[in-house]
């Protein structure tokens, strides 16, 4: 089955849509300091104001454990989306209360409200099938129409992302609809060859999509801190570097693979080593298989894949026709070891081809090292998401749009 899209719902002139989307957006003393997904959720949203619906936005942001909680309020993404929109929009300061009532029940038609933050009620995550119900109904009444357009939860078995979309009708926004598209090509038409490049800080994050993406991919790109574990199956010290020793094996059994099925594992040349986690730490290059010879020995860390690494990583992307990067390759907050992730992100906006960023910290890192979203073919909004589908799994908010893996 296809995945349902707006088409599918008829006009909408004067109906009251529910948008699904996701406004979790990091904050820092009330101020938002990354917009991305509100700028995501735009066309869907303009969209629909375009048809004359009564659009009313919900999102979760953070994790309020079930009850309010001011710092986690969605007031300031209101705010940011009025500006965005150059429209008013409607703040509700309850989910389903007396406030959302009162501002659905005045919306006019083109008109947008944002009601107060989902996850300040306890049903939106409840394991209880029965409780999330109950919750999602109470939702349901503000609507006639549910378009679900928040990527990154579509993996998650809410009551606005799953149970509501049993009780209206429903579509998937234009977010989710692209979202679905682009990673579909990744997973079963890419155009070759493909590079894949992981970084991060653990292999543990990535074994799905690694075991999933091996048999489909032309080559794969490891840095960030998972690198020392494929460094130390090798059988390369790594000083005290992140290492997973539990996973020391199923490297070495991803390394014997890669080599079986003819994909090109490129591992790091060299590496940033520090005398500690510190922006300010003193650090040097050191090659790959002489990581504990530098001045600080045994107790250097590696923080950054090195300047011949970062060289050998940005050739095989500007040679790859499509290429997906999820995780930085370095400690990118620290000046002192973002090169690498910047040498990275440069690297895919010369792709002659399709170029993904896949969410999460590697969308953060473009954008803090001054990269525009339109330099990317696409930067996903689910960093969680779009591993897992990636890794094949069952989404259970794209299954409930229609969506067959």
């Amino acid at each position: 089955m296809a995945l349902r899209t707006l088409d599918s719902l008829g006009s909408l002139a004067g109906k009251r849509v529910i948008v699904r989307v996701d406004f979790n957006v990091p904050l820092k003393d009330g101020v938002i300091t990354d917009d991305g997904r509100v700028r995501a959720a735009l066309p869907t949203i303009t969209a629909l104001v375009g048809q004359g619906a009564r659009v009313i936005a919900v999102s979760h942001l953070g994790r309020p454990d079930g009850a309010p909680d001011a710092k986690y309020s969605l007031a300031p993404v209101a705010e940011r989306l009025a500006e965005l929109l150059d429209a008013p929009v409607v703040f509700a300061s309850d989910t389903v209360g007396a406030s959302a009532q009162e501002v659905v029940a005045g919306l006019g038609d083109g008109q947008v409200a944002v009601l107060e933050n989902l996850r300040f009620n306890a049903g939106e995550t409840a394991k209880d099938d029965a409780v999330r119900g109950a919750f999602a109904a109470e939702l349901a009444a503000l609507g006639d129409v549910l378009v679900s357009d928040g990527f990154g939860v579509v993996h998650r078995k809410q009551a606005s992302v799953y149970d509501l979309a049993e009780l209206l009708p429903s579509a998937a926004g234009l977010l989710i609809e692209k979202e679905v598209d682009v990673l579909d090509r990744l997973t079963e038409r890419p155009e070759r060859p493909y590079a894949v490049v992981l970084g991060g800080s653990k292999v543990s994050d990535k074994l799905g999509v690694i075991e999933h993406l091996l048999p489909r991919v032309d080559k794969i790109l490891v840095g960030g801190g998972m690198l020392f574990t494929f460094l130390a199956a090798q059988g390369h010290k790594v000083g005290k570097s992140l290492l997973e020793e539990d996973q020391l094996d199923t490297v070495r059994g991803y390394i014997a693979t890669a080599a079986e099925r003819g994909v090109e594992l490129v591992l790091p040349v060299d590496a940033v080593m520090a005398a500690g986690f510190a922006a300010d730490a003193a650090h040097v290059v050191a090659p790959a298989d002489a990581l504990e010879d530098t001045e600080f020995g045994a107790s250097g860390m590696g923080l950054d894949i090195g300047p011949g690494t970062a060289k050998l990583f940005a050739a095989a992307i500007r040679d790859a026709k499509t290429v997906f990067w999820n995780g930085p390759m370095g400690v990118f907050e620290m000046a002192a070891f973002a090169a690498g992730t910047k040498d990275v992100a440069q690297a895919l906006t010369e792709v002659d081809g399709l170029s993904v960023v896949g969410g999460g910290d590697s969308a953060a890192a473009v954008r803090q090292l001054g990269f525009d979203d339109e330099q990317f073919g696409h930067i996903s909004t689910g960093g969680g998401a779009s591993l897992e589908f990636l890794e094949g799994k069952k989404l259970p908010g794209l299954e409930i749009l229609g969506w067959e893996a």
